[in-house]
């Protein structure tokens, strides 16, 4: 039994559970040809947002079309550790539960985060699956597991080796809320109001002063010298002396340099070399005083004096205060100013003097910049984007590699002395013990004597060798696996990770294995709402996904995300979107119960209007295949969904099924039957993709199939040649029927009262159509004609006319009169319209949009008074 209402729950739960029983999704090396994509892999303890929805929504149409099409699909999934991420959120637990980190070793602390992600992580990957994801769940990685770490270390022993990793003493962005380095990609500026400050520093041995402008009063305790540009006559009087810093009373030297603006300002600049990248260059230069004035959480440290571990951000108002009692604040001013900030944390960022862990890539990105630039051998759609990566990786710094963390791969460098260069680098404590004997020339060392750094790398150090160390082509880069599927076909992810995980995967990929890591690279956009506002729980516009798969179906889910998602565009995300996908559904359920409710018989002739409509639609289903292929190689899925959905929604739906409909209770032929199945069944298949879980459930009442015969693994349509012209001929074939409908809308002609209709066929149309056009139109009489037809409703399609005899069932002076009113009508208003356009301000001022709109009720209501002109000259 074909239940009336198509159950989106009950399919998908069944579907589901009978793809993974039949392993439909599992992959392994053979003779057909790889079709690749590995997941970006989400945090691991995330929950699914709409991001995720689109993003993999993408994947699984790629997927499962890749599966139809013959290839052997394999689609990698896993999580990342997101070594800053979850790290906070255990320390967060951890002090709910009266626990300091700083309180336990760092086994102890491990333990703690690996019960956390043990207990909260792979949710996400369960929601996929909700999604209809395809993924290959056999081969389901995350980024800590024992073969990815071991990937991991033996990078950074390789690169170290190579001279491309080293250790330096450098100002870094200081998260102070995560307590740890970031790198320059993972700092996000911000436009904020601040103040200015103008303060005043005494000039020793006078009573003179000088005053500098700064927006953060707090770092006074850091100054080690007044700068002043030796051009500037203003300050003359200046050179040579010292001047104080206030509150602390410091004396200082105030130096020269070009490197000072004159006209910014008050022309004095306070010197902090430990909190200031160019204060730090200035430093350097003039061999000043390092002096850091803050802890790791950005509270004042010693130096802070009665400050001391008080807030930087409560520093800067109350010594505000004090510096105006001591008269050392001359005054304030409301100032703008981009603020570095973290990407995961949102904290300001703190400059920061510290040793870190580095790699040079000025060599490394080399073959990444001509792998999508030169060769094109990575392709970027959209291909705007490729303007991004190039002033990215042309102006690249060296990549800060180390955190301040404990969870993430342990940095394998290992101590045996206490100087800075007293280390050795390798894969595990044996070997390190072995190099430093030889290093130190002592072989009475031990393990004992060996501390491993305590810094964690950076989580993008890990997800950078993602498309090798999934298929272990790291560790062991003959291994079948990799030779098989690597490199992978298409990579899809957003445009916010192109630096960070993209240009780091390619740069990696040219490094280990001496090719890209993948072809393609979809770029999908930001999910906004309507309003184009960043979807984000604070703003509670952001709806929860599995509510969304519960009230609509997944299918409808991913047909009303995909419908608006074009490449690299913002989504402008409605709800009533997915409640179009669900009426596609209900619409193709619809479809397939009306053809299975008709009684076959194989003793009736087929109509001619069948076979017409057989004929056309074999010829719009290989339009649209081939419209399909060229969507997809261009990754414009949202178009190829649209297509699809034309194709079913109206071509098949509407016209076809209209077409070869018995009359009631009347049986259909068995020709015609058994092409609108195969049709059906080749819709099916090219729907799949976008829904997977209707297709697979029709798919299956159609016949009896066994697991050998599911959709998922069946055979993609194959594109044929076929006739342009029957597709041409019947679009105009379908104005004329809307023109039938038309009149019999508007003269409440019902559609069982059968109607003549008259054509003047001046182009010289076909006949061909003549059965479907009697049929759809329910024609009693239809004549060709040589001249104009009188006492008849008339309306144009092209050169032809198409006259219908009124014959008295309507009154034809009434219809005159009604018709002249709507020619008034449509008079006035096409001179309104053509007094804007003609109105030279207007034009001129107007966007073009708006003229672009103005032009087409213009040519529509000239259309409008000659169907009405015509109409009239029928009647007369």
């Amino acid at each position: 039994m074909i239940s009336a209402q198509f159950n989106a729950k009950e399919v998908e739960n069944k579907w589901y559970e009978y793809w993974m029983k039949n392993n439909y999704f599992t992959s392994k090396p053979d003779h057909r040809t790889p079709y690749t994509i590995v997941i970006p892999p989400p945090n691991v303890t995330g929950v699914l947002h709409m991001g995720h929805m689109l993003n993999n929504t993408i994947q699984d149409v790629l997927i499962r079309r890749a599966r139809l099409k013959g290839f052997n699909a394999c689609w990698v999934p896993g999580t990342d550790h997101a070594s800053i991420a979850t790290e906070a959120k255990v320390v967060a637990k951890l002090k709910s539960e009266g626990i300091n980190k700083n309180d336990l070793t760092r086994e102890e602390f491990l333990k703690h985060a690996w019960d956390w992600t043990t207990k909260y992580g792979g949710t996400i990957l369960e929601q996929l699956k909700q999604l209809g994801c395809s993924c290959d769940w056999s081969r389901t990685k995350f980024t800590m597991d024992d073969d990815m770490s071991a990937s991991v270390i033996h990078s950074f022993v390789d690169l170290y080796n190579k001279g491309l990793i080293y250790r330096g003493y450098r100002m870094v962005n200081w998260d102070p809320e995560a307590k740890t380095t970031l790198s320059d990609e993972e700092v996000i500026f911000e436009e904020r109001q601040g103040k200015l400050y103008f303060l005043n520093y005494k000039i020793e041995g006078s009573e003179d002063f000088l005053t500098v402008a700064t927006t953060r009063p707090e770092t006074i305790f850091g100054d080690t010298a007044i700068c002043i540009n030796p051009n500037d006559e203003r300050f003359i009087h200046l050179k040579g002396k010292k001047a104080i810093v206030p509150i602390c009373g410091r004396v200082i030297p105030i130096i020269e340099d070009e490197y000072v603006d004159i006209e910014f300002g008050t022309g004095c600049l306070k010197v902090t070399p430990a909190h200031d990248m160019n204060d730090k260059t200035l430093g350097e230069k003039h061999n000043l005083e390092i002096i850091d004035i803050f802890n790791e959480d950005a509270s004042l440290n010693s130096f802070g004096l009665h400050y001391l571990g008080k807030d930087r951000f409560v520093v800067r108002d109350e010594i505000a205060l004090e510096l105006e009692k001591i008269g050392a604040l001359a005054k304030t001013e409301i100032h703008l100013n981009k603020v570095g900030t973290s990407e995961r944390t949102k904290a300001v960022i703190e400059p920061r003097l510290s040793d870190q862990w580095f790699l040079s890539m000025e060599e490394l990105v080399k073959p990444a910049i001509k792998a999508v630039l030169e060769t094109e051998e990575v392709k970027l759609y959209p291909s705007r984007f490729n303007n991004t990566y190039k002033h990215w990786l042309e102006n690249i710094r060296d990549w800060n590699i180390s955190r301040q963390l404990w969870w993430g791969q342990q940095i394998p460098a290992y101590y045996y002395g206490d100087g800075k260069e007293d280390f050795v680098v390798a894969e595990n404590i044996e070997e390190a013990l072995v190099l430093a004997k030889i290093k130190t020339n002592n072989q009475q060392l031990t393990t004992t004597n060996l501390k491993q750094d305590a810094d964690a790398l950076d989580t993008w150090f890990s997800s950078w060798l993602w498309p090798m160390a999934v298929f272990g082509g790291i560790l062991n880069p003959e291994n079948e696996d990799f030779k098989y599927y690597y490199p992978t076909n298409d990579l899809v992810t957003g445009p916010d990770i192109l630096f960070f995980w993209v240009a780091r995967m390619i740069i990696a990929g040219y490094e280990y294995a001496g090719e890209k890591p993948f072809t393609n690279v979809y770029l999908t956009g930001l999910v906004r709402d309507k309003q184009r506002r960043k979807m984000s729980k604070s703003l509670g516009n952001s709806p929860e996904p599995l509510e969304l798969i519960e009230k609509f179906g997944a299918d409808g889910v991913r047909v009303g995300l995909l419908l608006s998602a074009s490449a690299g565009n913002d989504i402008m995300f409605d709800e009533e979107l997915c409640n179009q996908g669900k009426a596609f559904s209900n619409k193709i359920w619809n479809a397939f119960k009306l053809i299975k409710g008709w009684e076959v018989s194989d003793t009736i002739p087929q109509p001619e209007s069948s076979k017409v409509a057989i004929e056309w639609y074999e010829a719009k289903l290989q339009e649209t295949l081939l419209n399909l292929e060229n969507d997809f190689e261009k990754y414009r899925l949202s178009e190829a969904l649209m297509g699809s959905y034309k194709l079913v929604w109206d071509d098949f739906c509407s016209w076809f099924l209209e077409m070869i409909k018995p009359g009631y209770q009347q049986p259909i032929d068995v020709k015609t039957f058994e092409a609108a199945i195969d049709f059906l069944e080749s819709n099916l298949k090219i729907l799949n993709p976008f829904m997977p879980f209707l297709t697979e459930e029709i798919w299956h009442l159609i016949a009896d199939r066994t697991p050998q015969e599911a959709l998922i693994i069946s055979v993609y349509p194959e594109i044929k040649s076929f006739n342009a012209t029957l597709i041409s001929d019947f679009n105009t074939i379908i104005e004329v029927i809307s023109g039938i409908r038309t009149v019999r809308k508007d003269k409440n002609i019902a559609f069982k009262d059968a109607i003549d209709l008259k054509i003047l066929n001046n182009d010289a149309l076909t006949t061909k159509y003549d059965s479907v056009v009697r049929k759809l139109g329910n024609i009693a009489l239809l004549e060709y004609v040589i001249d104009k037809v009188v006492d008849a409703l008339s309306y144009r399609v092209n050169a032809n006319e198409y006259f219908i005899p009124i014959s008295g069932s309507i009154d034809k002076d009434a219809e005159i009169l009604k018709l002249n009113e709507e020619l008034h009508y449509y008079k006035g208003f096409l001179r309104s319209v053509q007094n804007k356009l003609s109105n030279e301000k207007f034009v001129n001022g107007a966007p073009e949009k708006v003229l672009d709109m103005e032009r087409k009720k213009e040519a529509d209501t000239v259309g409008k008074i000659a169907t009405i002109e015509q109409s009239l000259a029928g009647l007369k």
